[in-house]
């Protein structure tokens, strides 16, 4: 049985980590019958700034409007059974953590929980404050799994695209993804 995943990406510092996973799916694509994107309009903006371009969607992936609740995956219904939010802001995850759905992204999220099935919160800030760690604990203890973006270097790697591949890749690991990737000791 093919996947079904959603992918949000928010207006937190990191849209290479989108492009990165966006990119590697692309080529995954086989694996997939469904690939949503949700995106809030500060990723938008913030996607113009930091990669010098509009985001635009390609042929692989669904895309859905942030207000479009009529959306399969809100719903579960629908049986996505994956969500990776990458980045994530700190409010994005505040709003998830305390149940507030008030776009398709947060109300996706909610809907992952609640069915038990696999959220991945690739937060994208620095530092940390209480506020964000007890909402990364609600989270976790709801079933979520927060994944920093926080890259490795033991791969050496040269460019951006590749540093933030050792994020995507780990985020691929955790949304059981079979893909090729560094890998520590091999």
């Amino acid at each position: 049985m093919k996947r079904k995943i959603i992918i949000g990406v928010t207006g937190a510092s990191g849209a290479i980590y989108a492009k990165v996973l966006m990119d590697k799916l692309t080529a995954l694509s086989d694996q997939f019958e469904k690939i949503a994107i949700v995106m809030s309009d500060n990723a938008k903006d913030v996607w113009k700034v930091e990669l010098g371009s509009a985001f635009k969607v390609n042929d692989h992936f669904d895309y859905y409007d942030k207000q479009n609740f009529f959306a399969p995956f809100a719903s579960g219904s629908a049986q996505y059974d994956t969500m990776i939010i990458i980045p994530c802001s700190m409010g994005t995850m505040a709003r998830i953590a305390t149940g507030v759905s008030n776009d398709l992204m947060t109300r996706a999220a909610d809907v992952i929980l609640k069915e038990r099935r696999k959220l991945i919160l690739v937060a994208r800030d620095t530092p940390l404050s209480l506020i964000h760690i007890n909402n990364m604990k609600t989270i976790t203890e709801a079933g979520g799994i927060i994944c920093p973006a926080n890259p490795s270097f033991y791969a050496n790697p040269k460019t951006f695209e590749e540093l933030a591949a050792t994020v995507v890749d780990r985020v691929l690991d955790l949304a059981n993804i079979d893909h090729k990737a560094y890998r520590w000791g091999e």
